[in-house]
């Protein structure tokens, strides 16, 4: 597993854009505002680059890949086209299943079962009504969080882009497998439920 996992905080910015179909986001060390992880929507089709300036937009599919600043993959993600509720597929630097994002219907706030890649439950990915704040937790036990960082009112207004700013707990070990899926969790975020 790469280094760049063990960090406890990222800081994860989307790039600005009124007229954007595709989405990427720069993940940073917000200790030393050092860029460390990149993030790109590839392959994004001609008819889904279309639909995504209409109101079905979250019924795109999209591709996502994780990957370090000289280029080395983490983790990457997938989903089909939906119509209802999402299940996020997530891959190792291997292009193996290594989980999934199942997303929950009425919830308040946004809710996902995150399971491994045989289903079993790993964690629950639950955010608050208000829709600023998500936590991962496991039997009730907080693994990380998730927050929204205020952009300020030019940014809110005129553009689809979010800040989130990831914290892993000191409870989920170094090296640990979940920490890709802990990370994966914030574009889960951004694009099913904030798109």
């Amino acid at each position: 597993m790469n280094a760049l996992l063990n960090k406890s905080l990222f800081l994860v910015k989307e790039h600005l854009g009124i007229f954007k179909a595709a989405n990427n986001y720069d993940i940073y060390d917000p200790a030393t505002n050092e860029l460390i992880l990149n993030c790109r929507e590839h392959n994004l089709g001609f008819f889904s680059k279309i639909i995504r300036f209409t109101k079905y937009k979250k019924m795109t599919p999209f591709y996502l890949e994780i990957t370090t600043v000289s280029g080395e993959k983490i983790v990457s993600m997938k989903r089909p086209t939906t119509f209802f509720r999402s299940d996020v597929e997530v891959f190792n630097e291997k292009d193996q299943l290594i989980g999934l994002f199942k997303q929950k219907f009425w919830s308040m706030g946004g809710k996902f079962e995150v399971t491994d890649q045989n289903g079993k439950p790993v964690c629950v990915l639950q955010g608050k009504w208000t829709g600023w704040e998500f936590k991962l937790s496991q039997n009730n036990k907080e693994l990380a969080q998730v927050s929204k960082k205020w952009n300020g009112l030019g940014k809110e207004l005129f553009t689809s882009a979010d800040n989130y700013v990831l914290q892993i707990n000191d409870t989920v070990p170094q090296d640990h497998k979940d920490r890709k899926l802990i990370l994966a969790a914030v574009l889960c975020i951004d694009m099913v439920l904030k798109e």
